[in-house]
């Protein structure tokens, strides 16, 4: 399907200049783009590559000059990212899924809304609810009693948990995990596990007690607009829920444990792991690799960098770096102090020796 430039800039809600009847088959880098497909040429550093392709429409940064760079038409966005998001949802591809296929397997009392599309080889529980132009791929299962809102999409193999309650406009890539047992274990008498927390030497034991399964009786509730990545995890509760608030975005493998509370308009980037309890609030932007320890409190807006371990409760509006995560800028200092050590230790030894010589001499 083609768009026409005056359509793309419409839909951005951004200016148009040109030829705004030119038809644009899909969006391209600029060094690539042929005459039919628009140029992403969103800053002045770009402006040597776009030259060197054929566009004859481009995205381009606030101020060009457009007809000397040789366009014919062009779009002018002031934040080209957000523009990025808005120019790849008007050329995506949606999934092919319509109808119930019938290789699915739907439970009597199940409950699908109007418009709902349904894959091959999908599992559908019994008092299962699903909203309004949901599509579900191939290979889903969705348990007993779980409820699922409008517009979502749930890619291949997504697995959902009984009683899981999810919003509207729900995004799972594949193999998505929700609802899940916790990782909850208890031996019959205190052992390594508390001693370890008490920062004592563990008892040696020639025969450690077996670990006791403690069973999740709660389940998963995510608000709207949340995605969640590939292969990633959420438990469920033990006793009250896991809860993901409305507008949280959660990255691939990604792990969830039991009974943490996500807000609103977070962000979990990829391999990031919560122990269960977390408690975190609003806004909170957790890079690559970042692992939280059980019963930690993350205030609003706090920022956690790329591998960090967030052992201890993190105040709102702070940015985090290290292990152990403290204040950016301590960690900064701490990691420029560690590298002037070894200038440190040989000042130390010289000093030693002039010490050392000097004693010798009197």
């Amino acid at each position: 399907m083609t768009h026409t430039v005056e359509e793309i800039a419409k839909a951005l809600a951004a200016k148009a200049v040109g030829a705004l009847s030119l038809q644009i088959i899909a969006p391209a880098e600029p060094q690539d783009a042929t005459a039919d497909q628009l140029a992403l040429a969103m800053d002045p550093k770009y402006a040597d590559a776009l030259t060197a392709g054929q566009a004859k429409a481009a995205v381009l940064w606030d101020g060009a000059d457009w007809q000397a760079l040789g366009l014919e038409a062009a779009i002018f966005v002031p934040r080209p990212r957000y523009a990025l998001a808005g120019i790849n949802r008007i050329f995506d591809t949606p999934p092919m899924v319509a109808g119930i296929h019938p290789s699915s397997v739907i439970e009597a009392d199940a409950e699908i809304g109007p418009n709902a599309a349904i894959g091959p080889f999908v599992y559908i529980g019994h008092g299962v609810k699903i909203g309004a132009n949901a599509r579900i791929l191939s290979h889903c299962s969705i348990s007993e009693h779980a409820l699922i809102g409008d517009n979502s999409l749930l890619h291949s193999g997504t697995r959902i948990g009984a009683r899981v309650r999810i919003g509207n406009d729900f995004i799972s890539q594949p193999n998505a995990d929700i609802g899940s047992d916790g990782f909850s274990f208890v031996t019959p008498q205190p052992g390594a596990i508390e001693e370890a927390r008490q920062m004592t030497q563990v008892t040696a034991q020639d025969n450690p007690a077996e670990f006791t399964r403690i069973n999740s009786l709660g389940t998963v509730i995510i608000g709207d607009r949340v995605e969640v990545g590939a292969n990633t995890t959420i438990d469920r509760g033990t006793i009250s829920d896991t809860v993901i608030g409305d507008g949280t975005k959660i990255d691939n493998l990604v792990q969830i444990g039991h009974n943490c509370r996500i807000g609103k308009n977070c962000l979990l980037c990829g391999q990031v792991g919560l122990a269960g309890s977390v408690m975190m609030g609003d806004g909170v932007i957790l890079a690559g690799q970042v692992g939280v320890a059980d019963h930690i409190t993350i205030g609003n807006n706090v920022v956690v960098a790329a591998a960090s371990a967030v052992l201890s409760n993190v105040p709102s509006n702070r940015t985090m770096m290290g292990t152990p995560a403290v204040k950016m800028e301590t960690n900064v200092e701490n990691y420029k102090a560690i590298r002037r050590l070894p200038r440190l230790f040989q000042k130390v030894d010289n000093l030693q020796k002039l010490v050392s010589i000097k004693a010798t001499t009197e």
